[in-house]
């Protein structure tokens, strides 16, 4: 088997099946930590991507929402495979997709649908939206949230994917749709972004430092594009994250919402909801660090 083996440094996330159930088990068949949605069937949601330390909580809502919504549908309503849509990706990059037969988690390897990844990619050739190519890189974007994912749906297949800030990739979203649909896939998606990079570190300081900068932060610029993905307005989420600085991987938001717009049979029906919202400064002593980083986890319905 061609094994994708995990790139990202201890400490990311627990490294052992117990550390990740100890981690998880709360948010599981509506536990303390899960919120519980409305009437309605949770079809894809968007988690952050950074340290389980510092946005695993938040990122744990958005995988146990798809969860939930399976739980309710009763049993043998697990999804075949679950695609995770990561981002890092500027304009103009092509979709990338991992080759590999499965990819290796705490919890042992995942298998990765390479029929559906193998469809879509020839599909995508076909359309010229966006050019397929394997992908080569380390990035945490998709990996950070696949022992999540293993844990909630254990008997899934993985697609691994990811997708450049680019208006194609809501078109992507919506092709991946039609593709699992036609191999007759139960489906889930959940797509990787966190929010404004704020601070020294990413040389981004428009607002000063200390309690002013955070303010700003949570209540306009992060704000500013959870209103833009609540909205569904895909241009909109693409130009806050890059005119703004507001997202770092919005080419998997706007996967995310191409497919739920598909689904829903309307361009404008991809509007989503926030579900649970932090920044890493919350996982301080209380003060405002110099950098921080803002998370939100959104669902679709």
């Amino acid at each position: 088997m061609n094994l994708r083996k995990p790139c990202l440094p201890p400490l990311w996330y627990p490294g052992d099946p117990d550390g990740i159930g100890n981690f998880l088990s709360d948010y599981c068949d509506g536990g303390g930590k899960a919120r519980t949605l409305s009437a309605g069937t949770v079809i894809a949601a968007v988690a952050p991507h950074a340290g389980w330390y510092y946005s695993g909580a938040i990122a744990a809502q958005a995988v146990a929402a798809l969860s939930g919504q399976v739980a309710a549908a009763g049993q043998g309503s697990e999804p075949d495979t679950v695609a995770v849509i990561g981002g890092h990706l500027p304009q103009g990059m092509p979709a990338l997709f991992a080759m590999e037969d499965a990819a290796d988690t705490p919890l042992g390897p995942m298998e990765i649908d390479g029929e559906i990844r193998d469809t879509l990619c020839t599909r995508l050739q076909e359309t010229g939206i966006l050019r397929p190519a394997p992908d080569r890189y380390q990035d945490n974007t998709v990996e950070v949230l696949l022992p999540m994912v293993r844990y909630f749906f254990p008997q899934a297949k993985l697609l691994w994917m990811r997708l450049p800030a680019d208006i194609c990739s809501f078109e992507v979203g919506k092709l991946l749709a039609r593709t699992a649909a036609s191999l007759g896939r139960k489906f889930l998606v959940l797509g990787s972004t966190d929010l404004t990079h704020y601070g020294h570190h990413y040389e981004f300081i428009p607002h000063g430092s200390g309690k002013a900068a955070l303010d700003w932060v949570k209540n306009v610029n992060d704000r500013r594009f959870i209103d833009a993905a609540e909205a569904g307005d895909a241009a909109a989420v693409l130009a806050r994250a890059g005119e703004e600085r507001s997202a770092c991987s919005a080419g998997a938001v706007l996967g995310v919402m191409g497919y739920a717009a598909e689904l829903r049979g309307t361009q404008s029906g991809s509007s989503g909801k926030l579900l649970a919202y932090g920044t890493s400064a919350d996982a301080g002593d209380g003060g405002v660090p110099d950098s921080f980083v803002g998370y939100g986890a959104f669902v679709w319905m």
